[in-house]
């Protein structure tokens, strides 16, 4: 075996060229599937955590304008929630609905502590706005159903607004009354303000709100999360239900898209986990071609060694060595060329990986009105780098048994007639 990797060195050093150029198209292959795996892997992370801000079974419904006459009213009417959506949506359709609220907002107001202050919207919210958005607390507590039912002057600030209105520990505010417009309100918890979000908002009882601005039986949103609906069909027909049902209770057309807008959290995670596979079963389509051009590269040049070989190979058979000699051989070559290769391949895409991790895996766009991460950990796993390696070798491996073949096959008188 020792004579053997000799020669195969030796085969190498006098072809040079050609040795280097089989190795970039193994080591090539290698690295562009690995580093397409990890950039496809890193713009899918982060778009998943950029839309990662909803619950997932949670829809919203807005008021809408109705696009249609009917029942003697004009297209173009606006629709207004109220009170009666917001019970028809919570009895009616209880088989599928967990926890109902509702929104009503203010502002921007000025919300100010001492001589420190800051501007924003104030929304009145029950307390499964916290889940539905997915609001993570830093201190304190959020809404509560008991502050919507006595109505409480309470309000939970963002960490920004917090550091606006005191240079002590943002945590010093809970408890402490801030002004909000006309109105003292007391700090009952301060959470992290995300960073898609397009600014931050003071958080009250929906009832305080409503009734200090005189909203009637208003409302801006009605939102909810739900269960037992799994495909997108009864997704569908669930919104279609629902739509008609608000429709009727301001003589909207039932068929009328137009007067309520209901935004789906749930299909819309349905479609972009569709978009993702997509996505992913296109990287590996390119990866995998990009694989089969290097496995490609290495049958090609073993039969150019073989046929520069053939005198070579027609005088060892004339001497005595058995055709399998000769194919463990060429065989061996390939196996080494693909392995040494392939590996080199490997090492270099988990690196560009790990360098696209360190600098732009940690950037964020800010277009002002939110920011978002371009990457987020555009890595592939040691096992699927391992893998892709090992089937190189195999297949490098099988694409040297044609080549292979025709030299154990070659004739002694061949070695007469070659050039």
């Amino acid at each position: 075996m020792r004579d053997i990797f000799a020669e195969i060195w030796a085969t190498a050093k006098r072809n040079k060229l050609r040795t280097g150029l089989t190795g970039f198209a193994v080591a090539w292959g290698i690295f562009m599937l690995i580093f397409l795996l990890g950039a496809g892997n890193g713009l899918i992370n982060a778009t998943e955590q950029n839309n990662n801000q909803f619950m997932d079974n949670s829809m919203v419904v807005f008021g809408g304008e109705t696009s249609k006459p009917y029942k003697g009213f004009k297209e173009g009417r606006p629709i207004q929630l109220n009170d009666r959506d917001f019970g028809l949506t919570k009895n009616r359709f209880a088989t599928h609905i967990e926890e109902v609220g509702a929104i009503v907002s203010q502002g921007p107001l000025t919300i100010s502590y001492g001589e420190n202050y800051t501007s924003s919207p104030v929304l009145g919210v029950f307390p499964n706005y916290q889940a539905i958005n997915k609001i993570e607390m830093c201190y304190g507590r959020f809404i509560n159903n008991i502050d919507n039912e006595q109505q409480r002057k309470v309000i939970v600030i963002s960490d920004e607004q917090a550091k606006e209105l005191t240079s002590r520990p943002i945590q010093s505010l809970i408890g402490r009354y801030v002004d909000v417009g006309s109105n003292a309100f007391q700090v009952v918890g301060i959470y992290k303000k995300k960073q898609s979000g397009s600014s931050s908002y003071g958080n009250t009882p929906f009832n305080t709100l409503r009734i200090l601005y005189g909203g009637g039986d208003n409302m801006e949103q009605i939102n909810f999360s739900f269960h037992g609906l799994d495909t997108e069909a009864d997704n569908e027909s669930f919104e279609k239900s629902l739509r008609s049902s608000i429709n009727k209770n301001h003589d909207a057309a039932p068929d009328d898209n137009s007067a309520v807008w209901i935004e789906n959290r749930f299909t819309q995670a349905l479609q972009m986990e569709t978009g993702m596979s997509i996505i992913r079963t296109a990287l590996w389509i390119i990866g995998v071609f990009t694989l089969l051009s290097g496995i490609v590269g290495v049958s090609n040049i073993m039969l150019i060694t073989v046929k520069e070989r053939t005198r070579e190979f027609g005088i060892r058979k004339a001497i005595g060595a058995r055709p399998w000699s000769i194919l463990k051989l060429i065989i061996i070559e390939s196996v080494i060329i693909t392995t040494f290769f392939g590996y080199t391949g490997m090492v270099l895409g988990i690196m560009a990986n790990e360098y696209m991790d360190m600098t732009i895996g940690h950037e964020q766009v800010d277009a002002g009105a939110f920011k978002a991460t371009m990457f987020v950990n555009p890595t592939v796993g040691l096992d699927v780098c391992v893998e892709a390696t090992l089937v190189m070798v195999i297949a490098g491996t099988l694409a040297g048994l044609i080549p292979a073949r025709k030299a154990a096959k070659i004739r002694p008188i061949e070695a007469l007639r070659a050039e």
